[in-house]
């Protein structure tokens, strides 16, 4: 995949250019999150921090499971670690790479059939105008963007005070949530019955 050779934003990274993302054409599932951090930079694996630990309990995953590029693609809105900002977080992903890589990536999936929206710049890329005026109106509103996309906050430790504040988020939509992704990736699902496509 091209994408992986990608050295567009060079001059911009801390770290240097190492583009993180995986999928295959049989993929059922799209994840699309914000950018690698510094643990997924070195590991070269998606996902491989704490926010990652996080996500895959939201989605009621085993880690070969969530690593199977076979059932699930993996596509951040930026592809490289893009270093960090003033406040000691990550800075936002790179402008110039969703455009450049996303509309090529995306063919490439042709059977997903669930696009995990991870935070608000996968958000307002992929929902457009039908995001609404952040992550907690667009996420409260997941019920309009089915059966294409389902929104979540990012499940970083930064999120800890919006999971408190919102706690409709873990009544209402992750069960939903890890039905659609049980019956698209054949995991066992709620009760311990098996799913299928």
């Amino acid at each position: 995949m091209a994408a992986r050779a990608c050295t567009l934003c060079a001059a911009h990274l801390p770290l240097g250019p190492r583009p993180v993302l995986r999928g295959s054409p049989t993929a059922r599932l799209l994840i699309v999150g914000q950018a690698p951090g510094t643990r997924v930079h070195e590991s070269g694996m998606p996902w491989n921090d704490p926010s990652g630990d996080r996500l895959r309990d939201w989605l009621s995953l085993e880690r070969g499971t969530f690593y199977d590029e076979a059932r699930i693609a993996i596509v951040p809105m930026g592809l490289c670690y893009p270093g960090r900002d003033a406040k000691g977080g990550d800075k936002p992903p790179r402008p110039e790479c969703a455009p450049l890589w996303h509309p090529r990536v995306r063919p490439l999936l042709p059977k997903v059939a669930l696009t995990l929206l991870v935070g608000r710049y996968a958000q307002a890329y992929y929902l457009g105008k039908r995001a609404k005026g952040g992550v907690t109106e667009t996420v409260r509103a997941w019920r309009e963007f089915l059966p294409d996309f389902i929104p979540t906050p990012h499940p970083s430790w930064r999120s800890n005070g919006w999971l408190k504040r919102n706690r409709w988020f873990e009544e209402e939509v992750l069960p939903v949530l890890r039905e659609r992704v049980a019956a698209l990736v054949s995991v066992p699902g709620p009760r311990g019955r098996k799913s299928g496509p």
